[in-house]
């Protein structure tokens, strides 16, 4: 169950207008161990969640929000939720296997070392039809999922429930995180720390807040979202996952 905490009125307000809206996303502020997190839990039958990174037009990569939104504008939809996919490397490019629309156009990365992405295990969350996971990166390589969208990152945080073996209670790396989970209920949901929180405590957020067994670090402190209107955007990003209508 989200535990639905005394909260700011501006965000209060924003979980009651996504609430009402026609599509199932609800975006909405959640408290767990002191932490604040903004949560957006997304159903798969009902919502249009897609992966962004190349603007077809320019093959320039979508590095803000508002390039996003302003091209689904054109395209005759609405941006209802948005947030920075995996960790990138330099030149805005995805670090790992990026999928869109059935394309691969960045291949799976094996590599063991290299900071957080190489914190193995790391993992993919794909999208395929109504149906999404989090699978880690070897394991995902053997199923051969062909997903219809897919960003690989690292490192995993959650595995059928197991935290992270290399993380601990008391670490003292604190910083903004962000990460995509994939819950009992069929749900996705995405979410975004308000202020610092370690690795274990992120992992266990969400695994006994927000159910979700199967769990994906998305990135760090430049981590961001966007609802119609509202954007927490301050770094240019490399794949942008959205929900529109």
């Amino acid at each position: 169950m989200l535990l639905r905490p005394r909260v700011p009125a501006a965000l209060v307000a924003l979980s009651f207008t996504l609430h009402g809206a026609a599509s199932a996303l609800t975006v909405e502020p959640v408290v767990a161990g002191g932490t604040l997190y903004t949560v957006a839990t997304v159903n798969l039958a009902t919502d249009r969640l897609q992966l962004h990174w190349l603007n077809p037009t320019t093959q320039a990569p979508y590095t803000t929000f508002s390039q996003l939104r302003a091209r689904l504008r054109k395209e005759g939809r609405s941006l209802s939720f948005a947030t920075n996919s995996g960790i990138y490397a330099p030149g805005l490019k995805p670090l790992g296997l990026h999928v869109e629309n059935g394309r691969t156009l960045v291949p799976l990365n094996m590599a063991s070392r290299g900071g957080n992405f190489a914190l193995l295990p790391n993992g993919v969350f794909w999208v395929k039809g109504t149906r999404a996971g989090v699978t880690e990166t070897r394991r995902y390589a053997a199923l051969n999922v062909q997903p219809t969208f897919a960003t690989q990152s690292g490192p995993l945080l959650l595995q059928d429930g197991k935290v992270h073996p290399a993380f601990n209670r008391s670490g003292t790396s604190f910083k903004l995180r962000s990460g995509v989970g994939v819950c009992r209920d069929g749900r996705v949901r995405f979410a975004v720390s308000a202020g610092p929180v370690n690795f274990y405590s992120f992992a266990v957020f969400f695994r006994d807040t927000l159910d979700c067994p199967d769990a994906l670090y998305l990135d760090g402190s430049i981590s961001a979202y966007a609802t119609a209107d509202r954007s927490t955007q301050l770094a240019e990003f490399a794949g942008i996952w959205s929900v529109s209508r």
